[in-house]
């Protein structure tokens, strides 16, 4: 390595003073380093045994020796605590139980030869040692053999049950970040670590018994302070704090056995208070005179405070959870250096999801990516950064704030966390939401903010708008036309990304469209989620467009002021292109015969097959002699169960989804925005074709807003015949794999959680009485939710039955599968006398097909209750 530069350098060793000659070259184990040529100089003669220098300096001999304090203390550095007990200092650990709270007697744990010869060893050196003696106490403990690092055991005393009725002090516990922040400024840094601190520490006279354990060998009790009780940190706080008052927040930081200084001459002080106290320390260790110090997974330095290399090593290897335990672990780390990543909350969202409770574990690509994002931030922290960063995720009603009063939380939040460094001086709050600006100058203001403006003028601040980069191309107005303009219809994140990939690109375009869907008012208030039932059975899938179409009634909406009042819906299977026809509900099948001709037959040409419900139009003989004379095949989807007719349904309620974010508050106008949400519709990427209906139909998307803003459009490609039909069959060809891809996807998953269940003609069996079907039989929460026994007449297929209803109902019977539950045959009660006094009744539930689960309309996503089929004197003899 080439040298170019020299500096004249002060040093000073104590009371050596000098000036040396010393080369400038990059240097990491310190800042000067005495080499040959100052030997040399000064005609240096080293020991090599003891580390020491001499030489003669300005007529006087000196020596350099290396720091070592503990050969000044030995007595405080022994090898092995002296045996017996510590002193008694006046603080000692007591142990209270709750008043009236029963002492526990715990079995010992079984252990085999090679853990029972261990345990009586300690146990022994504890004795001869005097740290504890044979008991006789009413309650007890078990112990256990806990591995250490070199391979060795610890024996652990599971304090658990005598925690559990002891009364908790209240003395504090050093927070982490408060004594980080007192190391700030120092630059020379010594550990001290006790050893066996605990042990230290005398028992209150009297106390012993109360934490006594047993092992194989017989019961014993502890006359030192045991680790694992719950009331042992803060006796050892209380000690810590009562013998170096006079120095902590000086030039001491206490946390339980570790204690840190900053120079020699304090060293020297604190080790001369731990003589006095008779505290004895582990000179392995301690760390005398760095410029740096690993403290409780930091490193402290004059630099500041960093992640400690080897948690970085550990976090750069952690491999992919395989359990929540694991996600646990990983996501407990990553937080306890969460100061050191910006947005952690954010970055370790879909991890704090997966250690939920009543979630279940669940590794999918979310969970991936935010794990590699942590493990990134963490271990690759840039050369300059701030103090700390803070971040939380809203939950609850927060989620609810408009976004200004999210704002405002977001700086209360702020301030409450930092508030111990911002109250002594003037700071400046950078913010890029104009409004905050304005924010002394609000004359009304509501209670939330009332309380929160009252806690921040308690602060001395000035607040300074940094306004966010200009954006030409895709500014808030365009991101707001591409998601809720008339003619988009507040779509997903999915969609609403795509619309915004055809016309603009900027940096993170997804995060930021992923945000303004998940925080737009308008989707949280009309949009809503509803959950299968049955098997997932798919129609055939079509092979063109218009060839398979499904239709349906969207009813019960406000008339209109030409007296509408509900909407024909009809749906083209294989492209997903949809038609939405105002109608009058009180339409006969030839009135609806006459606007399927003149709205789709008129544009689209006749179909093969029409899917629908059981609506009386589509069930009157009109409308079945009507389409058996054109050629065209009606199928029905079962009562009350419209799965069968799942694209219909999908539509239902994408359109009134789309109304209720479109229409306001005149809710009477539905009608003119009718053909806005169409227009909508058919332009949006269908999830399942990976294409819009339009580009499926015609081959190409009509033009929208966003084509007509002043931007620079790419030109439009001319095809001549031949290439535009190739591609329209392309299209086509791709949308039908996607179309299978997707439906096989859907019924794995569908299906995980469905038992399927095949009855045949003759069976027996329970029908669930749906509300919506039977309200007359559901009036009140107390009448039967089923009803039978009645034979299967016909199977329909495996998710539709035809029952003989015995003229009870005047409703179809045709039933789904879901509402269905085997008969069992009614048993006479195994015992003679069915009120005898003895063993359980038989309940006819515990037979062959057991209990079936059903969860009402109602009960959706809430719970699920659980109907047993039962005979009535059973039912007497469980209710006397």
């Amino acid at each position: 390595m080439d040298v170019t530069k020299q500096v004249q350098v002060p040093l000073a060793i104590g009371k050596y003073e000098d000036e040396i000659l010393c080369d400038i070259l990059p240097l990491e184990a310190s800042h000067v380093l005495l080499g040959r040529p100052w030997q040399s100089d000064r005609k240096v003669m080293h020991d090599g045994f003891t580390n020491r220098h001499s030489f003669e300096f300005k007529g006087r001999k000196t020596v350099l020796a290396p720091m070592a304090p503990h050969e000044d203390y030995q007595d405080v550095f022994p090898e092995e605590n002296p045996e017996g007990l510590p002193p008694i200092r006046g603080i000692e650990h007591q142990i209270d139980f709750v008043p009236g709270s029963s002492l526990p007697n715990r079995p010992s744990y079984r252990t085999n030869p090679v853990e029972t010869k261990e345990l009586e060893k300690q146990v022994n050196e504890l004795m001869e040692r005097g740290h504890i003696r044979e008991s006789m106490s009413p309650c007890a403990v078990p112990v256990l053999l806990v591995p250490k690092k070199d391979g060795s055991w610890r024996m652990c005393v599971d304090c658990r049950a005598i925690n559990n009725i002891t009364v908790k002090y209240r003395h504090p516990i050093p927070r982490l970040d408060d004594m980080l922040d007192k190391l700030h400024g120092s630059s020379i840094f010594s550990k001290v670590d006790l050893k066996s601190g605990y042990h230290q520490i005398r028992m209150k006279e009297g106390d012993e018994w109360k934490n006594a354990f047993k092992t194989k060998q017989g019961l014993y009790e502890w006359l030192v302070m045991p680790f694992g009780l719950t009331n042992a940190p803060s006796t050892f706080m209380r000690l810590m704090n009562h013998d170096l008052r006079a120095y902590i927040g000086h030039f001491v930081v206490v946390y339980f056995d570790d204690i840190l200084e900053e120079h020699v001459e304090h060293l020297k002080t604190v080790l001369e208070v731990l003589r006095k106290e008779k505290l004895y320390v582990n000179l392995k260790k301690c760390t005398f005179g760095t410029d740096n110090l690993v403290f409780l997974g930091f490193v402290v330095s004059t630099d500041g405070v960093k992640v400690d290399e080897e948690k970085v090593k550990a976090i750069r290897e952690w491999p992919s959870p395989k359990s929540v335990g694991e996600v646990r672990s990983f996501h407990g780390l990553a937080g306890f250096y969460r100061r050191f990543v910006k947005d952690f909350s954010t970055l370790a969202a879909p991890l704090t999801e997966v250690v939920k409770k009543n979630v279940g574990f669940k590794w999918e690509q979310a969970q991936e990516d935010a794990f590699q994002a942590l493990k990134k931030k963490l271990t690759h922290a840039p050369d300059k950064k701030p103090i700390a960063y803070f971040s939380e995720k809203l939950g609850g009603s927060t989620l609810n704030y408009p976004t200004y009063d999210k704002e405002l939380y977001a700086l209360v939040r702020a301030l409450q966390t930092l508030q111990h460094y911002l109250w002594p001086k003037e700071f400046v709050i950078h913010t890029d939401h104009e409004s905050l600006k304005h924010l002394k100058g609000q004359q009304k203001l509501n209670k939330r903010h009332a309380r929160w403006v009252e806690f921040i003028d308690t602060f001395p601040y000035v607040i300074k708008y940094k306004k966010g980069k200009d954006n030409v191309v895709a500014d808030a107005l365009s991101r707001r036309e591409a998601h809720g303009g008339g003619l988009m219809g507040h779509f997903g994140g999915s969609k609403t990304l795509k619309v915004m990939q055809d016309h603009f690109h900027w940096p993170h375009m997804k995060r930021d469209v992923e945000r303004m869907c998940e925080r737009c008012t308008t989707c949280k208030q009309a949009k809503a989620k509803s959950q299968p039932h049955g098997l997932y059975t798919p129609l055939p899938i079509p092979l063109h467009p218009w060839n398979d179409i499904s239709m349906d009634f969207v009813v019960g909406l406000p008339r209109t002021r030409t007296g509408k009042d509900s909407i024909f819906v009809v749906v083209d299977r294989f492209s997903k292109i949809a038609h939405f026809i105002p109608c009058h509900k009180s339409d006969d099948a030839m009135h609806i015969a006459n606007l399927f001709f003149r709205e789709v037959v008129r544009l689209h040409g006749m179909p093969k097959t029409i899917v629908s419900d059981r609506d009386t139009k589509f069930l009157s003989y009109f409308w079945k002699t009507l389409w058996s004379k054109l050629g065209t095949k009606l199928l029905f989807s079962t009562t009350c169960h419209p799965q069968t007719d799942g694209q219909t349904e999908v539509v239902n309620r994408t359109l009134s989804t789309l109304l209720r974010a479109l229409i306001k508050e005149n809710l009477k106008t539905w009608e003119d925005c009718l053909p806005h949400v169409e227009f909508a519709y058919n332009h949006s990427v269908h999830s399942a074709t990976k294409f819009s209906p339009f580009q499926i139909v015609y081959g190409f998307n009509p033009i929208t807003p966003l084509d007509l803003m002043p931007l620079p459009l790419s030109e439009r490609v001319s095809m001549d015949g031949k290439k535009k039909a190739d591609l329209v069959q392309q299209i086509h060809e791709q949308a039908r794999k996607n179309i299978e891809e997707k439906t096989k996807q859907y019924a794995k998953h569908a299906n995980k959680s469905r038992k399927e269940l095949i009855f045949n003609e003759g069976d027996l069996v329970w029908s669930h009485l749906q509300k919506s079907r039977f309200p007359n039989e559901r009036m009140s929460k107390l009448m039967p939710r089923m009803d039978g026994p009645f034979k299967v007449l016909k199977r329909i297929n495996d998710n539709a039955y035809s029952l003989d209803l015995l003229g009870k109902y005047n409703v179809s019977n045709s039933f789904n599968v879901a509402d269905l539950v085997p008969f069992i045959a009614y048993e006479t009660d195994l015992r003679s006398n069915p009120f005898q006094v003895g063993e359980d009744d038989v309940i006819m539930g515990s037979l062959d097909h057991g209990a079936k689960e059903q969860l009402e309309p109602e009960e959706l996503g809430s719970r699920a209750r659980s109907t047993i089929p039962y005979s009535w004197s059973s039912f007497l003899d469980h209710t006397r």
